[in-house]
């Protein structure tokens, strides 16, 4: 399965720590591109996506890596769906969570 560069690495070299964190290098460029688009228009549509945006940004964290997180939500979402078998569903409720109501 190919890297889609959302994981954030540490920058060290040798002995020294010069910056903050960034992505992988080694993610597959066009993967990356095209969540990142689908991350660009998920927090420009109205719905959780924009409201989980606006609020990390609101608590001081970097837009790039509050980007980089919705990126990693969409592709943890499509594997589920992938892995389950199933459509994507605004209303879908939880098996597990529904057995413990």
């Amino acid at each position: 399965m190919p890297h889609i560069g959302t994981a954030p690495f540490d920058y060290i070299s040798g002995s020294s720590m010069r910056q903050g964190k960034h992505v992988s290098q080694r993610a597959d460029k066009k993967l990356k591109s095209i969540f990142h688009m689908a991350a660009l228009s998920a927090i420009t549509a109205k719905g959780e996506f924009q409201e989980y945006f606006q609020r990390k940004v609101a608590e001081g964290k970097n837009k790039m890596s509050v980007l980089n997180a919705v990126r990693a939500k969409l592709a943890h979402r499509i594997v589920a769906l992938i892995r389950d078998d199933r459509l994507y569903s605004k209303e879908y409720e939880n098996s597990y969570t529904a057995s413990l109501v």
